[in-house]
């Protein structure tokens, strides 16, 4: 039997059924990705699982893209104060422009990507906080999608709200282009100290840059989140299709894999599987 795993961060998209106008920035990735696809891409080693996330398609038809998340679990989009159902059948509170999941399959909300927001208190209005808050009410996480100078904020969402579990997607998006990662290093570190905030291993490639596939530029990021989030709140993904604007799905996948082979057994299996399972509450 091949290895196994759960790919957390996966997208899908066809600019041909709904727009995401930010692919005009990326021909090379452009084009329709769907589930086919990526089993192709992935060389023989196709993950078992895969977490759907959003990809920003236009605002006006976010609810629409929330169909694909149907099949295959995660967090999913909806349009701005647009109300998710409680718990208990009553309608919730306005979610503020947070991104609302429909349908049995979503497990998580993701903002209207805070990374794309320049105002660094964007996500501490009490509109937004509100609205997070809210997502422990209903029982989902919330995907984090920021840039590493945007951690101090986050670090006060989330103390914010204490009740809502929090995924920090492509590990808050350190500076490895220029390698200055001291300020990451620190903010994680913080942000790790809260016991409700996972980090998904994943988006490093395309921070570096395709010049910087070797494994070993990676030791020293790979190592603060082993040192503090520590195996059982580390989740690996892909970001796929947007990882290959720097390495294809299966590089990836294999430098992944060497960079976590010094864990024990079941340290891996938690990473490449089992955290996805138990944060995202897959069958």
């Amino acid at each position: 039997m091949g290895f196994e795993y759960t790919d957390s961060h996966v997208h899908f998209w066809d600019a041909s059924l709904r727009p995401y106008p930010w692919l005009a920035g990326v021909p090379s990735i452009a084009a329709a990705h769907g589930p086919l696809d990526l089993a192709l891409e992935a060389e023989g080693s196709p993950p078992s699982r895969v977490v759907f996330v959003q990809a920003d398609c236009d605002r006006g038809r976010a609810l629409d893209e929330g169909e694909l998340g149907r099949v295959h679990g995660g967090p999913g989009p909806a349009g701005r104060g647009d109300r998710g159902l409680r718990p208990d059948g009553r309608r919730g509170r306005d979610l503020a422009g947070a991104q609302v999941p429909r349908g049995p399959a979503a497990r998580a909300r993701r903002a209207p990507l805070i990374q794309g927001e320049t105002d660094p208190g964007f996500c501490l209005s009490p509109a937004f906080v509100e609205g997070v808050r809210e997502c422990g009410e209903l029982g989902l996480s919330f995907d984090l999608c920021v840039r590493h100078p945007q951690l101090s904020s986050v670090i006060e969402l989330v103390q914010l709200c204490p009740a809502t579990s929090f995924i920090l997607d492509h590990a808050g998006k350190p500076d490895l282009r220029s390698n200055m990662l001291e300020s990451w290093k620190a903010h994680i570190g913080r942000l790790a100290a809260l016991p409700n905030v996972a980090c998904k291993v994943s988006g490093l490639v395309t921070e570096a840059g395709t010049a910087a596939l070797d494994p070993d530029r990676f030791v020293p990021t790979i190592s603060h989140l082993l040192e503090t989030f520590g195996p059982s709140r580390l989740l690996f993904g892909s970001d796929w299709p947007v990882v290959k604007l720097a390495s294809p799905y299966a590089t990836w996948l294999r430098m992944a894999r060497a960079l976590l082979a010094h864990l024990p057994e079941q340290s891996q299996a938690s990473i490449f599987s089992g955290n996805a399972g138990r944060l995202y509450r897959l069958g």
